[in-house]
């Protein structure tokens, strides 16, 4: 039977939950467990996908196809456990279930209300497909004290008593802030906090305390005696200098084992952490640098790439090299020529991540014809793969190639699939169980050219890769494409769709209608990311 951890966060907002989750599930899994992790989102989405990237930071999708919270890539990339539908859950989804089971008559006339019947269905989501685990992680979003986690909280309360004594552990992730001008550490919040928590029926059994300076053994004490906790387990959570610090950091404070002893688990088996000290030692020791340049839309926004930036320190992992990232806004580069040949000429490798909506493209095209003409390695990712498309269209003379995303074309170099494949083609198509001019969400397979770079680089003729996209590059151009050096290197089992294109005759030029990032990790980069970073490195020996 798996036993249950869940973790709640109190005091402020972007405490680093999810990251403290993914650590604790990696120090279980180097024990030798089987675990789990899982994120209830409090707010009335139905989920993250319509939501704006200025609000939520990126949408991450797990092969299924379910577009989750950006911390379930987290949770993957530590613990290389594919997350599912099943994993991520929020409040919209949850009564929008509760609401058609009503409209049906499931409830056979009775009320329906949040005790029990929302507080059910949280504690049927916790508990679904756990047969095959010895622990499951449920991270609670938000803070204790918002109206819209009371639910969540209840539910726990309700969960922890079902499941009996010695069955679950209750985290709480708390701030102790510390106050300059009186040069203290005040513990008053994580007080307040725990107090609010236990007020609402749920005691934790582990406290971790975020914290800018060192938590003497005094103040732990102190937070210990008023919070009902062992002052063992009370962790203190300093800034790492790195993410993939985080778990042997935790180690060290005692987090795995404190979890453990809550559970009766004493000592518990021994913790290999090798493959963690390996990545920290090619992150702390890198054998050189490259910097690559992310021309996109949202630069300003660390978590709207968040899984690309992961994905891009995984390439220099497997590199041994430092990878210094500059995020460059598109629209800067629709202005003037001169100034994006400036901006870019110090990049050792480009970038074009994926994307919806016209703001900017002219100027992620422009840096496409920059990396072709000045021969420096190119990744377009998604909609980059396409304007690598409409760039080479234009390059071969077809003057106003364009994408009908962004309005009426004469030239639709990509398009909805309903818009240029014919009739009798898409209900084929459709009859084999594709989407047709839908979106794209989660893993599809693709066939690679024997002969190609990216045959080369997977090691394999057949991938599956995640997807998020409506528009798809018209095969009907592949002809004009390639006769100008942009070759369809891998394409759908049926051959109707463009995965893959690259320029053969380039140093680096790859494009892919995918998201390779979503399943890089530290551990196991992503072949793309190890070979595009390998690509930066040899050009910046040529600079």
């Amino acid at each position: 039977m798996a036993r249950f951890i869940f973790i709640t966060g109190g005091v402020v907002s972007s405490l680093g939950k999810g990251l403290m989750a993914a650590s604790l599930a990696a120090l279980l899994q180097a024990r030798g467990y089987r675990v789990r992790i899982r994120k209830f989102d409090p707010y009335l989405n139905v989920d993250p996908g319509t939501m704006s990237p200025y609000q939520h930071g990126e949408v991450y999708v797990t092969d299924d196809g379910a577009e989750t919270d950006l911390d379930l890539g987290h949770y993957e990339r530590f613990t290389g456990v594919a997350s599912r539908q099943s994993d991520n859950v929020t409040s919209g989804r949850i009564y929008q279930q509760i609401i058609t089971r009503e409209r049906k008559g499931d409830y056979l006339g009775a009320t329906v209300q949040v005790i029990p019947h929302v507080t059910d269905a949280i504690k049927e989501f916790a508990q679904a497909e756990t047969d095959d685990l010895d622990f499951v992680l449920c991270e609670i979003g938000g803070t204790v004290g918002d109206i819209e986690s009371l639910p969540f909280i209840e539910a726990i309360r309700q969960l922890r008593n079902d499941l009996g004594r010695g069955q679950s552990v209750s985290i709480h992730v708390t701030l102790v802030p510390y106050i300059a001008a009186a040069g203290e550490l005040k513990t008053k919040p994580t007080q307040h906090s725990v107090r609010e928590l236990a007020a609402l029926g749920v005691q934790p059994d582990v406290l971790v305390c975020r914290s800018e300076q060192p938590l003497p053994a005094s103040e732990r004490a102190k937070i210990a005696l008023f919070c009902n906790v062992r002052p063992e387990a009370v962790i203190p959570a300093l800034d790492a200098k790195s993410i993939y610090a985080v778990p042997t950091q935790y180690h060290a404070e005692g987090l795995d084992s404190e979890v453990l002893k809550a559970f009766g688990i004493e000592p518990g088996p021994a913790p290999r952490l090798d493959r963690w000290e390996d990545i920290l030692d090619r992150l702390h020791n890198p054998e050189g640098e490259v910097t690559i340049g992310v021309v996109g839309k949202y630069v300003g926004l660390p978590d709207a790439y968040k899984s690309l930036h992961e994905a891009l320190v995984h390439g220099g992992i497997a590199n041994r090299v430092k990878v210094n990232i500059q995020w460059l806004d598109a629209e800067l580069f629709e202005q003037d020529s001169e100034d994006v040949a400036a901006r870019l000429e110090p990049m050792h490798a480009i970038l074009v991540p994926g994307g919806f909506g016209e703001r900017g493209s002219e100027g992620k095209i422009a840096s496409v014809r920059f990396a072709r003409e000045r021969r420096v390695p190119f990744f377009g990712i998604c909609l980059g793969m396409q304007m690598a498309c409409i760039e080479g269209a234009r390059a071969g003379g077809v003057e106003h190639a364009s994408t009908t995303e962004f309005g009426p074309t004469d030239e639709p170099i990509v398009g909805l699939i309903t818009e240029w494949m014919a009739d009798g083609e898409l209900q084929k198509r459709e009859e084999g169980g594709d989407m047709g001019g839908t979106m794209r969400l989660g893993a599809y397979p693709a066939v690679l050219t024997g002969n190609s770079v990216v045959a080369s680089v997977y090691k394999t003729d057949v991938i599956s890769e995640r997807h998020r996209h409506r528009y798809e590059v018209n095969t009907h151009y592949r002809d004009m494409l390639e006769s100008g050096g942009l070759v369809f290197s891998g394409m759908s089992p049926d051959g109707s769709l463009p995965e893959i294109v690259e320029r053969p005759d380039h140093p680096w030029f790859i494009g892919v209608q995918f998201h390779p990032e979503l399943k890089s990790k530290p551990f196991d980069p992503h072949p793309l990311f190890a070979s595009f970073v390998g690509a930066a490195v040899r050009q910046s020996r040529l600079v």
